[in-house]
C-alpha cells in the first residue's frame, strides 16, 4: 500500500500564498488518484481537491475552487497543493488522501490511504 506524508504548513498572512507537498512511497504512484481534505477545529473533515491518477481534470470544493490549485509530478512521487489568496477560513489541518479507485469522489469514505496531515494557519 501507498504511504503519504504531507509537508509545507505553516502559519501566514491573509492575502498569502502556499504550497503543500505530498510525498507518496510504496507500490507505484501514478496507479493512484490523489486529493487533499481539511479539517478545522470541530467541524467536519472537508473535501478540497481531487487530481485522476493521469493528471487531468481536476475538481475542487466550492470553497477553494478558483484560488487553489492541485497537481502531481508521477516522476516525483509527490503531489501538490498550491494556495492563493489565503484567508483565515482556510485554517485547518490539511491531509492528503489516496485511492485505487478510478472514478474519484468527493466522499473521505472513499479514499483509502491518508497522511498524517499538516496544520496551516491563516492570521488576519
Amino acid at each position: 500500500q501507498v504511504q503519504l506524508v504531507e509537508s509545507g504548513g505553516e502559519l501566514v498572512q491573509a492575502g498569502d500564498s502556499l504550497r503543500l507537498s505530498c510525498a507518496a512511497s510504496g507500490p507505484s504512484f501514478r496507479v493512484y488518484g490523489v486529493a487533499w481534505f481539511r479539517q478545522a477545529p470541530g467541524k467536519e473533515r472537508e473535501f478540497v481537491a481531487a487530481l485522476p491518477r493521469d493528471g487531468r481534470d481536476a475538481f475542487y470544493g466550492d470553497s477553494v475552487e478558483g484560488r487553489f490549485f492541485i497537481s502531481r509530478d508521477n516522476a516525483m512521487n509527490t503531489a501538490y497543493l498550491q494556495m492563493n489568496s489565503l484567508n483565515p477560513e482556510d485554517t485547518a489541518v490539511y491531509y492528503c488522501a489516496a485511492t485505487a479507485i478510478v472514478f474519484l469522489s468527493r466522499n473521505r469514505g472513499d479514499w483509502q490511504y491518508w497522511g498524517q496531515g499538516t496544520q496551516v494557519t491563516v492570521s488576519s
